[in-house]
């Protein structure tokens, strides 16, 4: 491997931002991997937004199926493929939603269009017509012309805090090398798994 730091966070943050050189379109696009109460598996594409020790940060609208399976199983795993660089990262474990401070301070990053998008969109619910999601966000512009747009309750942030993580390599002839980090009561313990 390329990169031999026994901290996997450290590890993450290097392959991030070679991705963020390397990759042409969202480097920070990872699947996220949620199941129902009933088992049920889904898995969807979202932007990372954050990442630090405690994990790794998304937002979304919290009515959305995403977030109700986040909220009713308490768990997720996401994965990020980085074609350019021939690499994977994995990792899963409990979620947590992020406080309102944090959720607040994305959202005012966010452009005016996505903001007034987040309180016009009912995301992953049935549309009877694209004509009435325009209408709705045309009312959001009106509704909040000439001021700031603030975040809508229905919003917010997701943190995934791992309890396993894989950095996965390419090799040749199919040969690839993965290395594991677990977490334990200690810190990590890391190992490797065949190809």
């Amino acid at each position: 491997m390329s990169n031999t730091a026994d901290d996997p966070f450290a590890l993450f943050a290097t392959w991030f931002a070679q991705a963020r050189e390397t990759e042409v379109n969202d480097s920070n696009a990872m699947a996220l991997a949620t199941t129902s109460a009933d088992g049920q598996p889904s898995v969807r594409m979202v932007l990372l937004k954050g990442h630090d020790e405690r994990g790794f940060v998304w937002y979304t609208n919290m009515e959305s199926r995403k977030a109700g399976e986040l909220l009713e199983t308490g768990k997720a795993a996401i994965l990020f493929h980085w074609k350019s660089l021939r690499r994977q990262f994995r990792a899963e474990g409990p979620v947590g939603r992020v406080d309102d401070a944090e959720a607040d301070a994305y959202f005012a990053t966010r452009s005016r269009d996505s903001q007034l998008g987040a309180w016009a969109s009912d995301q992953s619910r049935p549309l009877d017509s694209r004509a009435t999601f325009e209408a709705r966000f045309a009312a959001m512009q009106a509704k909040f012309d000439g001021g700031d747009v603030p975040r809508p309750p229905h919003w917010s942030g997701f943190r995934l805090t791992p309890q396993r993580i894989e950095f996965w390599e390419d090799g040749a002839h199919r040969l690839h090398h993965r290395r594991v980090f677990a977490r334990t009561e200690t810190g990590w313990h890391e190992g490797l798994l065949y190809p």
